[in-house]
């Protein structure tokens, strides 16, 4: 294992450890301010399709936001995982719709549109543990969003890439590796940063 590699195995421990001590209220008001937070961004305010993730347990939450993305006529796209950690995208249809899958993740019920319909989307949410002041990326290590972002690279798609964090997850430096790529915005609870 590399050095840089091991820096980031033991950041995301610590970014973990201080997540798993919020509560469901933390939780939950933290997302409701994230989603206001969220559609202030010009892109998203001004996006037709945006592909997005269901949070699950201490993740910033997405919830409200997807459906004010979707109250306001926007199509949203979220990820369906499949066994080689890749992942395919469904139109959400609302909260009832979404069906419990693997690793305790939540997925559109619907049918699958293919790897590909990501590359239709104005702005694409990544979910992360950090940022830093360049805009690199911290994930939780599984690889999945690195073939997003390739497969969007690969096809001159252009989206809006923003990571949706806590406040305390906007850090100086993040360890990266050759192959990460930065972020164009991050979306807080208190606010939005470009990069």
């Amino acid at each position: 294992m590399s050095d840089t590699e091991a820096s980031k195995r033991a950041l995301r421990r610590d970014i973990l450890a201080v997540r798993n001590g919020l509560t469901a209220d933390d939780v939950e008001a933290a997302a409701a301010r994230l989603a206001r937070r969220a559609l202030e961004l010009p892109g998203i305010a001004q996006a037709r399709t945006v592909a997005a993730y269901v949070s699950v347990g201490q993740e910033p939450g997405t919830r409200p936001l997807l459906d004010a993305l979707r109250a306001r006529g926007v199509r949203v796209l979220l990820p369906v995982l499949l066994p080689d950690n890749d992942l395919d995208w469904g139109d959400y249809e609302g909260a009832d719709t979404l069906v419990r899958a693997r690793r305790g993740l939540w997925e559109p019920g619907g049918p699958p549109r293919g790897r590909e319909a990501v590359t239709a989307a104005d702005v694409v949410l990544l979910p992360g543990l950090a940022v830093d002041a360049r805009g690199m990326r911290l994930g939780r290590g599984g690889g999945s969003y690195d073939r997003v972002l390739e497969r969007l690279d690969a096809a001159g798609a252009e989206p809006l890439l923003a990571v949706l964090l806590y406040d305390t997850e906007t850090l100086g430096e993040v360890p990266a590796e050759a192959h990460d790529r930065p972020v164009h915005a991050v979306v807080t609870p208190s606010g939005t940063r470009g990069f």
